[in-house]
């Protein structure tokens, strides 16, 4: 079996770092991009295939998918490892942008969950980012993921019951001012 050669790859602390900051400009771009678009300062710039808005959670999930591929079957090192994992925070970032529309599957850009699932994503690449390695951790480190684990589910409940609420009252003005926007 081969073996990854962990002297030419970076460190942990180091890709997560690289994910973090590759995940927030991918996902800071994108909603530029789309405000832009919906704004009309820009031309439509929407992929469409049939008549079929192409969003970019799509871009990164094919992403994400190729990333998992080459991680199983090339076992990239070095300077392709941390290709690899940049490429996986842009994946990340397209892919969780959009992640109201897992939870809704029509609508737009204007999911409030998107925007929260974004900050929670973000908070825990961070974490990972400056945590202490495995082998450093004491009880108090592990009681400190348990409860992050617990709120962070806590989080994501009240996010569902909050969007089921505000979309009953904010929807209509929302989806209205997606009807006057690029398709």
């Amino acid at each position: 079996m081969d073996q990854i050669d962990d002297r030419s790859s970076p460190t942990s602390t180091h890709l997560a770092r690289q994910i973090l900051t590759a995940f927030l400009l991918t996902f800071i771009t994108a909603r530029i991009i789309v405000f832009l678009i919906m704004a009309r300062t820009i031309p439509d710039l929407y992929l469409y295939i049939g008549g079929t808005h192409v969003h970019h959670l799509n871009y990164g999930i094919f992403l994400l998918a190729g990333v998992g591929a080459w991680l199983l079957l090339e076992r990239p090192v070095g300077r392709l490892f941390t290709a690899t994992a940049l490429i996986y925070g842009v994946g990340m970032g397209l892919t969780f942008d959009e992640f109201g529309m897992w939870i809704h599957l029509g609508g737009g850009y204007w999911q409030r969950a998107s925007w929260d699932a974004i900050t929670v994503i973000a908070a825990a690449f961070a974490l990972i980012a400056f945590a202490p390695s495995l082998k450093r951790f004491r009880p108090h480190h592990w009681f400190t993921v348990i409860i992050l684990i617990v709120a962070v589910a806590l989080f994501f409940i009240l996010l569902v019951k909050t969007y089921n609420y505000t979309g009953k009252t904010i929807a209509p003005k929302l989806h209205n001012m997606e009807s006057v926007a690029p398709k």
